[in-house]
């Protein structure tokens, strides 16, 4: 009882002190506001109001429909020009597509023959560049089609693909990406603030004092986990109710109480990994790489940027000791596709396991880190 009473005593301390820091306090409302608004939004998996000019030599109905076909939101109005501009209009940086269409393009459609339609890409811009110019060739090949059949019927085929999407029906790149950027944040600040917590009482020397108290380091590591992992699930509740689920309107399919007890758990993984570093940096500026070290591996390996089976063969094994990997996996089928504690309780147990782990060495090293010198 006496250890438990220590623990909640010593991580009211710290919440003090995490509270006290305006500095700190700014970049956790920051992080977890517009940080995950703008990484969200940001990134478009879609071309939108990408510039595009027109090269019409043929100036026939055919290329006006063409150039007609080219509307928002995917792209501007396109402007007509000549061939003399494209390389002025695109060093400018005016237009991001240029398409040329050759004299007599109408003609040879007419006649059976397969003209060439000349796209100038800025490819300055690899996504969207990559995306338009598939739109474009789409858009093209549906209105020539058209206008070879005189219709939009399509010819019988012996196999006919239906398309159904699940869990995200419209393909809402933002869904994704706004649950992505709560995780990676949650993470990240986790990491930082349990690390930064133990190395500050070094820097202030009042670790020396906890020292001499009739205190354990389970129990000095307990309370900067619990202290610290209570302010940020307190704001990643905030965050996912108000900019996730309220402003950026991603609908959370599964149970919240699912969510955030899960949640919960990788909090104390995610604290059990920033106390290992903190014993095992002697500064601020160690502690400063090795979260490079370890967040960005993390955040990679995750699956939140890219799905482990597309991951080279070599590391996927190794994310299978990332606690992060286990919790991507676990908040969507969870966020996503509604999933119960039957369905996901391993990933549950494999982050409390792999948290266990971090602790029990960070333990270990505990003493011996903080009281040697450099």
């Amino acid at each position: 009882m006496r250890t438990w009473e220590n623990i909640f005593w010593l991580g009211t301390k710290e919440l003090r002190s995490v509270m006290g820091d305006a500095i700190l306090v700014a970049l956790i409302v920051w992080s977890f506001s517009f940080s995950i608004y703008s990484q969200a939004t940001a990134i478009s998996e879609t071309v939108n109001n990408a510039s595009v000019a027109i090269v019409d030599e043929d100036r026939s109905t055919l290329s006006r429909v063409i150039g007609t076909a080219l509307y928002p939101p995917y792209f501007k109005e396109p402007e007509l020009i000549s061939a003399s501009e494209i390389d002025h209009g695109m060093d400018q940086d005016r237009f991001m597509f240029v398409v040329v269409i050759p004299p007599d393009f109408e003609k040879h459609v007419r006649q059976g023959r397969q003209p060439k339609v000349q796209v100038n890409i800025d490819a300055t811009a690899v996504g969207q560049a990559s995306l338009g110019a598939s739109y474009i060739q789409n858009i093209v090949i549906h209105e020539v089609n058209r206008f070879v059949m005189r219709s939009d019927d399509t010819t019988d085929v012996s196999v006919e693909l239906v398309e159904r999407r699940a869990f995200n029906p419209n393909g809402m790149g933002m869904w994704f990406s706004a649950v992505v950027a709560l995780l990676d944040q949650l993470s990240m600040l986790t990491i930082i603030l349990t690390g930064a917590a133990l190395l500050r009482e070094r820097e202030h020397g009042t670790i020396e004092h906890l020292l001499v108290m009739p205190l354990t380091s389970f129990q000095i590591a307990m309370a900067k986990v619990w202290a610290n992992g209570l302010v940020i699930l307190a704001a990643f509740t905030l965050s996912l109710l108000i900019v996730v689920e309220t402003i950026l309107a991603v609908p959370v399919a599964g149970s919240h109480w699912l969510l955030i007890g899960g949640t919960t758990v990788y909090l104390f993984a995610a604290a059990a990994i920033g106390i290992f570093l903190g014993t095992i940096a002697r500064t601020m500026a160690q502690f400063s790489l090795l979260i490079m070290m370890t967040i960005i591996p993390m955040t990679m390996l995750s699956g939140g940027m890219t799905p482990i089976e597309s991951q080279p063969e070599i590391v996927q094994p190794l994310t299978w000791l990332l606690p992060s990997r286990h919790y991507m996996a676990f908040a969507q089928a969870v966020v996503f596709r509604g999933a119960g504690f039957d369905i996901v309780w391993p990933k549950f147990l494999a982050v409390a396991g792999l948290g266990a782990v971090f602790l029990v060495s960070s333990l270990a090293l505990f003493r011996q880190s903080i009281t040697t010198r450099t």
